[in-house]
């Protein structure tokens, strides 16, 4: 369980990455599958050659910031769909990813690693779920910053309607490249920890990477909702915690480990099929009615008190 959580943490950021361009962007973007490994393989080869492992994690962010450049200029300046053009920038990123590492995987066992820092300094306990708990925090306020300065609100009206910020002499093709550049950033940052975490980086690790970020940013926003962006990244951190530990749960009750991929596709058609149901859409209804009556007693209740205040007052 605890390597569970741990997991689901690392993943929370690679769910963040896959937030921003799937729901904020609303671009498709499949290059997660060949940034993931590329974070991977760079750390991996760096750490193998001496290099301080925060440094290599720090090198994976650059390497997958490149590889969004790449399907951002693709979809930008060459005018290609972005489907195929995140398709076309992951295939190409399989070869570059062998080169990289001079073969199809990379042993970690045996070097100092961010993971193995980690367990010298927090031990393998719930200390170290707090430690990353923290980390997956720090990333998902960052995020939530961001999203909330200029750049960050032209890069959501930018997905919202693009013709609309267009009008406002916002450049949206920037906007795009930024947006893929951070989201496979933090994919590629997310595959240097997990290689970390699992001691070897792997040519293949990054197969159907997409279906575990679409899986926790639609489970955990179908679970917690969207209101507001704060609300909605929070729920994308849950929701990755949530799909490791049901994988966890499933492996333990016996599921063959070669279905995970068929489990992980389940979850996600289960996840965008659920709100279309009439239970739970009255559930939902249910339970935003509750909470503007709680919200309406709350500032009834102030509004009670700073009228008796005022007259204690004159």
């Amino acid at each position: 369980m605890i390597t569970a959580l741990e997991l689901g943490l690392i993943y929370a950021i690679v769910a963040l990455g896959v937030y921003l361009t799937f729901r904020i962007l609303n671009f498709p973007d499949l290059t997660v599958d060949g940034s993931f490994t590329s974070g991977a393989a760079t750390a991996a080869i760096l750490i193998v050659n001496g290099v301080n492992p925060f440094l290599a994690t720090g090198a994976a962010f650059v390497v997958g910031a490149l590889a969004g450049l790449i399907t951002g200029l693709l979809h930008t300046k060459g005018n290609i769909n972005g489907l195929l053009a995140g398709i076309l920038t992951m295939i190409g990123l399989y070869s570059i990813n062998l080169r990289i590492m001079g073969g199809a995987n990379i042993p970690l066992l045996g070097e100092d690693t961010t993971i193995s820092l980690l367990r010298q300094f927090a031990g393998s306990g719930w200390t170290s779920v707090l430690v990353l708990v923290a980390v997956a925090l720090v990333f998902k306020i960052i995020l939530d910053w961001f999203l909330h300065t200029d750049a960050g609100l032209a890069l959501q009206a930018t997905g919202d309607n693009e013709q609309m910020i267009r009008s406002f002499a916002v450049s949206t093709d920037r906007m795009k490249i930024t947006g893929l550049m951070l989201s496979n950033g933090l994919v590629g940052l997310a595959g240097a920890v997990v290689a970390q975490h699992q001691g070897f980086a792997d040519i293949g690790m990054g197969i159907g990477l997409i279906l575990v970020g679409l899986a926790s940013v639609i489970v955990g926003q179908a679970i917690f909702g969207t209101r507001v962006v704060i609300q909605a990244t929070m729920a994308v951190v849950l929701g990755a915690v949530i799909y490791r530990l049901a994988i966890q749960l499933a492996l333990n009750a016996g599921l063959n480990p070669n279905d995970m991929k068929l489990m992980s596709a389940i979850l996600v058609i289960a996840a965008l099929l659920l709100p279309q149901w009439d239970g739970f859409r009255k559930f939902s209804a249910r339970r935003r009615r509750g909470r503007s009556a709680l919200h309406a007693a709350a500032e009834a209740t102030l509004t009670k008190d700073a009228n008796i205040d005022g007259k204690k007052v004159s």
